[in-house]
């Protein structure tokens, strides 16, 4: 039986208030149904109400429930993107990328929030048909103005708040907003009344309630009033919803001081999240100096038009999707939109050519990090350059700059999206265009896709020659040497490694890219039987890479050195090693370098007299190698450990045992896996001789299963 995960709904920040009856009504459709999605007007708490629904049913789901907030994509290419990131799915093949979210979901029994999805409804209808069909344990809860006009769909529209629950918000927000306020007899009646004017739709009453701080609960009640005269033409009947929304935004938009309005319309520039600093930039100027901007958002957040929220890059802040649209409309009013769209691109590429420098650095992790908290911005900045023919060269550049994401982070498939873009777009700025070529040509690489690749590098190549670039000569070089490094071609790869480190050398380049070429001519003399050589070159690798702080190059050098320890029956030593390299590439989510070495480390745990746990690690291997594709690309020499393992621990176990361990770590999931592999088998039985790894590639048969016998 599988273990049960929850996924990752974000914890309430506030006290949910009401709803008990439409709760246990979307229970009960989520029960018979397995597409359920929340209607409303803009502003009535669909998110949050779907959110709440999902924390209540989702132990009903072996593999919990999980968010997908789509209100930050605009372009449809992206929404599989966007649906594989929520679902922590890292996939570095070529197959389209919604055939690996069916396969992905079709063994799952897991709930799916989709929320914010109206910009892009046509397109995520058809996603959501097909996963339905080929993912039977899949139930989906989308949350939008619009539903999906899917078969089987069941809509719920949800209403505003009753007037009970209506006050019990309203007294919550504004005790929070404003300590010592309380619905007393006196005010009661008023209180109600304003509840009413806003007809219960949440998101109105905490924009009420945050402006209890500086009124009276009867000066809210007058001016709510007046402004609904001047909205419906002095009618004293009920307002429709959309317009309460409206007029509730727009009074507090109203009674905010010119420089709020101000920085409300500039903020509405960003996608999704921002930081402070992000804010100073790009919305700072004359008519609001970057030293103001903190004590104004301060303000902003105060009246619950932007909201405060903690994640792993530090403190962020957003601004809820109604407010954003009614800021972005005041912005192209004043026909500024253009300039803040600029200055946002600006800001953007200075974090990633940071970004870029400081992943040489202790910072690594904290990098990889912001880069995933900055995503929705970054793909803004991207979009921005590219539909802009005259700012073509700056998404190359941007494209580019983010190579350590896209190839150290697991984000292959969206890198090369934006690369392969980029490139399309002709800018002739052969800096950022020789750039994207080899960035293209790496990731196609390690996709497996070798003629892509090949292409890349030699346009790389043939373009550095003309311009008489060095660094980007000395680049091509090097992507090519690693192309034939997974492509068995040792010798070429020795050939093209060596001088590219030499290249390097020259121009006095030295960064993560730099280290990579070393170790990946370790790599190839160690498989051709060159040990002290390999170990000389990884041993000054590590030296440099404890001396920068840098853990994503030094985690395929320990790899090197793990293989060298095993190959010299140095057991202790090879398990220690590799677990710090699967802990270093589980953190930065490089599946590539995660899978090399749990295999490795499978071979280690046979070699140290555990055949059976050797067996649930490399079954658990199996669906890593689903997300890199094929076992690299058919490699010998980088599969001949995992050819040992199972040839070994199928002798050991007979063909029955072997197989129902593998299918025992098949099941155990990415994280579950790691612990695994870290623990370590218990500490008996007798180690076993030390297993032969290196030399050519073997030709052994893997052990036991079918399963087991589909190799590359």
């Amino acid at each position: 039986m599988r273990a049960r995960t929850y996924g990752n709904l974000p914890s309430e920040l506030n006290a949910f208030v009401g709803r008990g009856a439409e709760l246990a009504e979307a229970a009960r459709l989520l029960e018979r149904g397995r597409l359920v999605t929340v209607t409303g007007v803009g502003g009535v708490g669909k998110t949050r109400f779907a959110l709440r629904a999902a924390h209540a049913v989702q132990e009903r789901y072996c593999d919990g429930a999980r968010l997908a907030d789509l209100s930050a994509v605009r372009d449809p290419e992206l929404l599989e993107l966007a649906l594989a990131g929520a679902l922590g799915l890292t996939d570095h093949t070529t197959r389209p990328l919604r055939t690996v979210l069916a396969e992905h979901l079709a063994g799952q029994e897991l709930l799916l929030v989709l929320d914010g999805f109206e910009q892009l409804v046509e397109p995520c209808a058809g996603l959501v048909r097909e996963l339905l069909l080929r993912a039977p344990g899949l139930r989906v809860l989308a949350a939008g103005r619009r539903p999906l006009l899917l078969d089987g769909e069941q809509l719920f529209p949800l209403p505003p708040l009753a007037r009970d629950e209506a006050v019990e918000l309203l007294a919550a927000r504004a005790a929070a907003a404003a300590p010592g306020f309380a619905v007393t007899r006196e005010n009661e009646r008023t209180v109600a009344e304003v509840c009413a004017r806003l007809d219960g739709i949440p998101l109105a009453l905490e924009l009420a309630a945050g402006r209890l701080r500086a009124l009276s609960v009867e000066q809210v009640l007058v001016r709510l009033e007046d402004r609904f005269q001047l909205l419906t033409g002095g009618a004293r009947g009920g307002p429709e919803r959309h317009r309460t929304l409206r007029t509730a935004v727009g009074w507090s938009h109203e009674l905010c001081t010119p420089q709020e309005r101000l920085l409300w319309a500039r903020l509405s520039v960003f996608a999704g999240r921002f930081d402070l600093d992000a804010a100073e930039y790009v919305c700072g100027g004359p008519d609001l100096p970057s030293d103001a901007v903190l004590d104004v958002l301060a303000e902003l957040l105060a009246q619950s038009l932007l909201v405060r929220e903690e994640t792993p890059a530090g403190l962020r802040y957003r601004m809820l999707d109604t407010v954003r649209a009614y800021g972005a409309g005041w912005l192209a009013a004043q026909g500024d939109a253009d300039r803040l769209r600029r200055r946002h691109r600006d800001w953007y590429m200075g974090l990633a050519t940071w970004c870029e420098l400081d992943w040489f650095s202790p910072r690594q992790q904290e990098v990889a990090a912001l880069v995933d908290a900055e995503l929705p911005n970054l793909r803004l900045a991207l979009e921005h350059c590219l539909d802009d023919p005259q700012e073509a060269h700056l998404g190359q550049y941007l494209a580019g700059t983010l190579w350590f994401y896209w190839a150290g982070c697991g984000r292959l498939t969206e890198g090369r999206h934006w690369l392969e873009r980029s490139l399309e777009c002709g800018a002739d700025h052969e800096g950022s265009r020789l750039k994207a070529l080899w960035v293209l040509g790496y990731v196609a690489a390690l996709q497996g896709d070798a003629v892509a690749s090949l292409s890349a590098l030699h346009e790389c190549r043939d373009g550095a020659a003309r311009s008489g670039s060095r660094v980007a000569t000395a680049y091509a070089v090097h992507r090519m040497g690693c192309l034939a490094l997974v492509s068995d071609d040792m010798e070429r790869a020795r050939e093209l490694l060596g001088a590219a480190l030499v290249q390097y050398r020259e121009i006095g380049e030295l960064n993560s890219n730099v280290l990579m070429c070393q170790v990946e001519l370790a790599m190839a003399l160690a498989f051709q039987g060159d040990m002290p050589e390999a170990l000389r070159l990884c041993h000054e690798v590590r030296e440099i890479c404890e001396d920068r702080g840098e853990r994503w190059s030094r985690a395929y050098a320990l790899y090197v050195l793990g293989y060298a320890a095993l190959t010299a029956g140095e057991l202790r030593e090879a398990r220690s090693l590799l677990a710090e390299c699967v802990t270093i590439n589980h953190a930065f989510h490089d599946l590539l370098g995660l899978v090399l070495a749990i295999e490795l480390l499978a071979l280690v745990t046979v070699a140290e007299g555990h055949p059976a746990e050797a067996a649930v690690l490399q079954g658990g291997a199996e669906p890593v190698w689903g997300s890199v594709g094929l076992q690299l690309f058919g490699s010998g020499y980088f599969n001949a450990p995992r050819l040992a393992c199972e040839e070994q621990a199928g002798e050991a176990l007979g063909a029955q045992r072997y197989a129902a361990l593998a299918r025992e770590g098949r099941g155990l999931g990415l994280d579950a896996l790691v612990a695994r592999a870290l623990d370590g088998p218990p500490r008996r039985s007798s180690p076993l001789p030390a297993p032969r790894v290196g030399g050519a590639p073997t030709s052994g048969k893997p052990a036991g299963s079918r399963e087991g016998s589909r190799r590359a």
